[in-house]
């Protein structure tokens, strides 16, 4: 580890740092005052090193991709409908087995970073009618994606998870017709965070 403070850190690493101190705060190891100041610094952070100095003290979490946690049973949401409007699902929520989001000349934030599901396996459609959806799921989700597109289109931001460890699966089918579906790792960040991002950002650029 003693070679970190001499390699430059990306903006991936700053969001994976960003998101460890978010979970660890979750579970009570940070208040949200430290949380603030941490994930400042994250973003402000140049180095790896900087990084690794601001988890040191979280022990395993650091280390422990995000996951959906699952409680089995037939509750939990089942349609998100984006009529003419918007809809939004974030913080703590409960998916259901089979899940639909509708969004017809609207649209809808998905967050499912603190989501619950009701089973193992979870089938998620996502259908836009000149509307739209954007999908935020954790860094560690497995998930299988079929999509159908006709004068619109969908971005898929997902990266690879972690195949065949046993956790919970996502089925996402997309179908937007003159609209689109975006989905993301990650979590969505804050004003605050792409303001800190944006100023790095210029300041190397100097």
């Amino acid at each position: 580890m003693g070679d970190l403070p001499d390699i430059r850190a990306t903006d991936a690493d700053r969001e994976r740092t960003a998101g460890v101190l978010r979970t660890s705060s979750a579970n009570g190891q940070l208040t949200v005052e430290e949380l603030d100041q941490r994930v400042e610094a994250a973003f402000a952070a140049t180095t790896r090193g900087e990084l690794e100095r601001l988890v040191e003290d979280l022990g395993e979490t650091r280390d422990r991709p995000d996951d959906v946690p699952v409680r089995t049973g037939d509750d939990g949401t089942r349609w998100v409908v984006s009529i003419m409007g918007g809809s939004d699902r974030k913080g703590h929520w409960r998916v259901g087995r089979s899940c639909t989001i509708v969004n017809v000349m609207g649209g809808s934030d998905i967050h499912l970073n603190d989501a619950e599901f009701a089973d193992n396996v979870v089938e998620m459609r996502v259908f836009s009618l000149m509307g739209g959806c954007d999908v935020w799921i954790p860094e560690g989700l497995d998930v299988e994606i079929s999509e159908f597109a006709l004068m619109g289109g969908n971005d898929l931001k997902i990266g690879t998870a972690r195949p065949g460890d046993g956790g919970p699966l996502l089925k996402l089918r997309l179908i937007s017709i003159m609209g689109g579906t975006t989905v993301r790792r990650g979590r969505k960040k804050s004003r605050a965070e792409r303001k800190l991002e944006r100023e790095r950002r210029r300041h190397l650029g100097h």
